[in-house]
């Protein structure tokens, strides 16, 4: 369950600058032939920016953790390094402990589509989040038209049902402290793509929303899913209506 107006610690920010919103974009060891991550970002960069963020793109994941000083939201749009050979596994220094601190003092998260596949070198990223896309178990149908079935009843951040085109991720795994807001339906069984998970690995609450949705460019289409994003980044972050 999510309440809007619930306080939050940056929340007395707001009156005198735009909150700072960093997007860690896939690029280099985080990026793949299937997702075309500076048009996603955009498009993320673009909603957040619409709704009275200041943005920054940096389109180096580990750069990126290692530049979140000031920053109210984190938002994760990038694959997975481990998808290679060992090569491309490995800490950045800088970079984790940039996002430790970060989570420590209660930096806001949303993690798109395949960022629950990535930053695997970081932990507290995997426990940030509250789930993960697990390889041999998790899948996704062919890219088509599907319905995103709300299940909060509050509706707090999703809204209504509403209809994109996008992947589907199937069976991914999903810790059982989360709160999902959102499924899709196949075969009779429902599959989380939208979750809330609160921790305190720190002196702060962070909070983070997940939205397994948001493949390419026409995902971003959806108006549900803009305003899905647009609500999460408030929650998260600590920006009141």
């Amino acid at each position: 369950m999510v309440a809007m107006n619930s306080p939050h610690p940056h929340s007395s920010a707001r009156a005198t600058a735009a909150p700072r919103a960093v997007i860690a974009s896939g690029a280099g060891r985080y990026a793949d032939p299937w997702h075309p991550y500076a048009a996603t970002s955009t498009r993320l960069a673009d909603i957040l920016r619409g709704d009275g963020w200041h943005v920054e793109v940096i389109d180096d994941p580990d750069c990126a953790l290692a530049s979140l000083e000031g920053a109210q939201l984190l938002v994760v749009n990038a694959g997975d390094p481990w998808r290679g050979d060992n090569t491309t596994r490995g800490i950045d220094p800088a970079a984790e402990s940039g996002l430790d601190a970060a989570l420590d003092r209660g930096i806001g998260v949303i993690a798109t589509h395949s960022a629950l596949s990535s930053l695997r070198d970081y932990p507290s990223w995997r426990a940030a989040i509250g789930g993960e896309w697990e390889e041999g178990r998790s899948w996704h149908p062919e890219i088509g038209d599907a319905t995103v079935r709300v299940v909060d009843p509050e509706r707090s951040l999703v809204g209504e049902d509403f209809t994109i085109f996008d992947e589907r991720y199937t069976d991914l795994v999903v810790d059982s402290g989360v709160s999902v807001l959102a499924v899709h339906d196949l075969d009779g069984v429902a599959h989380p793509v939208v979750w809330t998970n609160e921790t305190r690995p720190g002196t702060r609450l962070v909070r983070s929303v997940v939205s397994a949705l948001g493949h390419d460019a026409r995902a971003y289409d959806s108006a549900g899913l803009r305003a899905l994003l647009a609500r999460a980044a408030r929650w998260a972050g600590g920006v009141e209506d």
